[in-house]
């Protein structure tokens, strides 16, 4: 999977998604620090990437923009443990490969994993 990973992720989940096979930047990687989410999101669409976050605002631009891209994966889970997430991430990513190349926002909690097609209607 093609994935932009968000300021908010740890260079350590970085580091595992790229140790199993994924191809990943992070943000600053790739344009500043400092750009704005809707700087973000355009990023991602340009470079075919999905963007991975803790921060709701990405879904949000995406669904009002009305585009099929880029695909978000939104991070709920009740820890932001390095720890959690990585494992959270390594039990999810697999499945979700089909949803995010069609255009989809993922919200990944602790339980479940909801999917919305994009564009929401």
């Amino acid at each position: 999977m093609r994935l932009l990973v968000d300021l908010n992720i740890s260079p350590r989940t970085v580091a595992l998604l790229r140790s199993v096979g994924h191809d990943v930047v992070r943000v600053n990687e790739l344009i500043p620090p400092s750009a704005t989410d809707a700087a973000i999101v355009d990023a991602a669409r340009v470079a075919s990437r999905t963007i991975i976050t803790q921060d709701l605002d990405f879904s949000a631009i995406v669904v009002l923009s009305g585009r099929r891209r880029p695909s978000v994966i939104s991070l709920l889970l009740a820890s932001s443990r390095v720890e959690r997430v990585n494992a959270r991430l390594e039990e999810v990513l697999t499945t979700l490969e089909s949803d995010v190349e069609a255009g989809a926002i993922v919200t990944v909690e602790d339980e479940r994993v909801r999917v919305r097609t994009l564009p929401v209607t």
